[in-house]
């Protein structure tokens, strides 16, 4: 099955970047700059930051659903990527998948959890596919299985 794989819209992200330290904090967000060129992989381009980028960490409901898999949690956001448009791949796994290791999680039409598999990015593509043709699977999330933050949702085309 084809899919495809999007950064998320920077639109919801922009009012944060006029925001100073304590009024992102105040909203349980901080300001970091990555120290790293991996480890801090942008939502929106799905590409890590290089050392020396400005970023938000934030928390974000993912999983916007009525039910019991309804879930938020942290992640980061390039400020330089706030200018660009999102990420696109289509039936190509994003550059930041390779080097971790990932949660991959099978979800139907209601939002509730089909299946899921831990893999190593290197490996997950027939994994993708396989959870993709699954009956009743409308769409996957993937998840930095080590420190558990969404990465991005996988849809059929």
């Amino acid at each position: 099955m084809s899919f495809v794989i999007r950064g998320l819209s920077p639109a919801p992200f922009l009012p944060l970047m006029a925001l100073d330290d304590d009024a992102l904090v105040a909203r349980n967000i901080r300001r970091v700059v990555a120290d790293a060129d991996h480890g801090f992989p942008c939502r929106i381009t799905l590409q890590d930051a290089r050392r020396g980028d400005a970023l938000l960490l934030l928390p974000y409901l993912h999983h916007d659903v009525a039910g019991p898999y309804r879930a938020s949690g942290p992640i980061f956001v390039g400020e330089a990527a706030l200018k660009a448009s999102p990420a696109e791949f289509r039936d190509a796994l994003p550059p930041t998948f390779p080097r971790r290791l990932l949660s991959l999680r099978a979800y139907d039409e209601q939002g509730v959890m089909r299946d899921a598999e831990v893999v190593e990015g290197i490996d997950a593509l027939p994994h993708l596919q396989r959870l993709l043709d699954l009956p009743g699977v409308a769409y996957l999330h993937v998840h930095n299985a080590r420190r558990g933050c969404y990465a991005c949702r996988v849809d059929p085309v």
